[in-house]
């Protein structure tokens, strides 16, 4: 009985591939006999703890297409070996991906450089494509510690766009969702239009969500488009990202964000940093889209982007069977410091305020956040804080509270048609005219230890705005209930406090 146990197990392998000494000839198992290109790779059947391993500091200009299972005791590698650079999948435009990942399961990615620059733009082109359909549940996906880089997709999204990193689950017979996908530590440069971006089920009729997302610490660079676009998930985690840098090269006629959920629910976006989104429309460094409950935007940091720092919206006319609405957003312990940029003229003129709600969002909560905006180095440029819009319907019951609204030149709010918009507790600094009726509201300086410095990265700055010991701000903010438990720097928050600081720190 324990012979016949042993034989039915995998035999775990290791597989070297050398673009340089290999030969397809070869058994590929130990790096004296490596095998050469990445077409023989899909007859070797990789199965459960096996690793591909490719020699550092070399190049294939193939496509590298992987469908395999692991096991959770024993996952799939895909890795180096030998000291040197990166190995390059270099996919030349030839193909949509450079690393497909299709029908497969716990299986870790990591160590790989991947680029996919065609002679022209191409509709639909991506870095690394991992793809499920009529598969079920996969589960344990991980990319790691991957450089992605001039990925030249199309730039218009009704196009097919394009991506550093796509995600897509689908199917007719079998729905198929990923259970467990971690995306970590990689790099995304010069690729358009996108960087990390899904396409899954969207439609509530028909609702499968992924669950077990997670993004993390991921730096996107030079991609013009949107940035992280979870879409037909649950529970997703995006957390300790950067994008920087965002070059204008799209139409007239695009929209696109940093980093947004698309239907989507409990989605958390925390300690992300987005700055220099020059989008010709929206260009703001966060998004609750439409179709979406419970977002939480928490502990980001937003800075010079064109387009501004936040919108909610959902459109009016998309309902049941296929939307939810935009239901349940809660903006909370970001900061936002000289957004709203625009001098180009978008649908609606220009147009830039910090905070856009537009259409039919419902029950949106904005509290403890600053916004902090120096004096527009234009007179054409937009100067509303917050602006409130209808798509297809205007939006309602927005809560405002402990919010630092602070302005170094005069500024605006406008409301437009929005009902129920309730503001309490919140301090108001400058010149700012349409100011809305909050009973206790403040008046005066917040007295922050210092005043930031504009186009500066990093979260570490932002110390410059706790609050000296003569603050207003202390002490005289709106108690919230199911609030955050800690504030932005990381101070506990004690959930039976009668009150509150305006502002981020507690």
């Amino acid at each position: 009985m324990l012979l016949l146990i042993a034989c039915t197990l995998h035999a775990q392998t290791r597989y070297y591939v050398d673009a340089v000494n290999g030969n397809d000839h070869n058994a590929g198992t130990n790096p004296g006999s490596a095998l050469k290109t990445l077409s023989i790779i899909q007859k070797l059947h990789l199965g459960a703890g096996d690793q591909l391993l490719f020699h550092a500091g070399q190049v294939w200009e193939e496509q590298l297409t992987i469908t395999a299972k692991g096991s959770k005791e024993a996952p799939i590698i895909i890795d180096r070996y030998e000291k040197g650079e990166n190995p390059h999948i270099k996919g030349a435009g030839v193909s949509p991906s450079a690393v497909c990942i299709i029908n497969s399961e716990h299986i870790t990615v990591q160590n790989l450089e991947i680029s996919n620059a065609a002679p022209e733009t191409v509709k639909g082109l991506s870095g690394i494509m991992v793809s499920i359909n009529d598969f079920g549940v996969a589960h344990d996906l991980k990319l790691l510690n991957l450089f992605i880089h001039d990925v030249n997709g199309s730039l218009v999204k009704e196009q097919g766009g394009g991506s550093g990193i796509l995600i897509k689950n689908s199917g007719r017979n079998t729905p198929s969702v990923f259970n467990g996908l971690l995306i970590e530590s990689c790099k995304i440069q010069r690729c358009q239009r996108n960087g990390i971006i899904f396409n899954g089920y969207a439609a509530r009729s028909n609702w499968h969500p992924n669950l077990g997302v997670v993004i993390r610490k991921n730096v996107l660079e030079q991609v013009p488009g949107d940035g992280i676009v979870p879409i037909g998930c649950d529970g997703a985690l995006i957390e300790y990202n950067v994008m920087r840098n965002c070059p204008r090269l799209l139409p007239d006629t695009e929209a696109a964000a940093g980093i947004w959920p698309w239907s989507c629910d409990n989605t958390i976006i925390q300690y992300n940093e987005v700055s220099d989104h020059k989008a010709p429309w929206d260009g703001q460094g966060f998004d609750s889209d439409w179709n979406c409950k419970n977002t939480i935007i928490q502990y980001n940091y937003s800075h010079d982007n064109e387009g501004g720092f936040l919108l909610i919206c959902n459109d009016g006319k998309s309902k049941l069977p296929f939307s939810v609405g935009n239901v349940g957003t809660i903006i909370r312990y970001n900061v936002s410091v000289n957004d709203g940029l625009r001098t180009n003229k978008t649908r609606s003129g220009i147009f830039s305020p910090i905070i856009h709600v537009a259409g039919t969002a419902f029950n949106s909560k904005i509290y403890n956040n600053i916004i902090y905006m120096p004096k527009k180095p234009s007179a054409i440029i937009d100067t509303t804080i917050i602006q409130m819009t209808s798509w297809n319907g205007f939006p309602d019951s927005t809560y405002f509270a402990n919010n630092i609204f602070y302005s170094e030149g005069p500024t605006i709010f406008k409301f437009e048609e929005s009902t129920r918009n309730f503001f309490e507790n919140n301090l108001y600094f400058g010149v700012q005219h349409n100011r809305p009726v909050d009973a206790k509201a403040i008046l005066a300086d917040p007295q922050f230890r210092s005043s930031p410095e504009s186009q500066h990265e990093g979260f570490d700055r932002l110390k410059c705005f706790m609050l000296q010991k003569s603050s207003p701000s202390l002490g005289t903010g709106k108690s919230i209930s199911n609030n955050a438990e800690k504030d932005f720097f990381g101070n506990k928050i004690d959930p039976q406090t009668k009150s509150l600081n305006i502002g981020i720190q507690q």
